[in-house]
């Protein structure tokens, strides 16, 4: 079972950047598709980005695509989410998600706890 542990998160001004990285353990990244998510206040989460495990297909929501890049360190075992020109509502806790290859099902079992992303002036 992969354990996910995210890193990365803080307050940051609009327009800035932040890389948030998701470290994991007891299976490879490579063997993983991973995933972002977010969840604001009073909110639901929603997806952000999603790394297929074979590398070849990479998925962006919408209101994060141009900004935001996903990529992987097979070598560290670690999935990045550079943020770039950040915005006001972009504050959520981001979360880290891993569903292995073999999986049957489309929904992510595995979770991080989550790291806080803050943007305001």
């Amino acid at each position: 079972q992969v354990m996910l542990v995210e890193s990365g998160g803080g307050l940051v001004q609009p327009g800035g950047s932040l890389r948030l990285s998701c470290a994991a353990s007891g299976g490879s990244v490579s063997s993983y598709t991973m995933a972002w998510f977010r969840q604001a206040p009073g909110e639901g989460r929603k997806f952000v980005a999603r790394l297929s495990w074979s590398g070849t297909s990479i998925d962006y929501a919408d209101s994060v695509k141009g900004r935001f890049t996903i990529s992987r360190d097979s070598a560290k075992n670690t999935v990045y989410l550079q943020m770039n020109s950040l915005k006001p509502e972009d504050t959520a806790v981001y979360y880290c998600a891993a569903r292995h290859k073999d999986a049957t099902m489309a929904a992510f079992p595995y979770w991080g706890q989550g790291t806080q992303v803050t943007v305001s002036s």
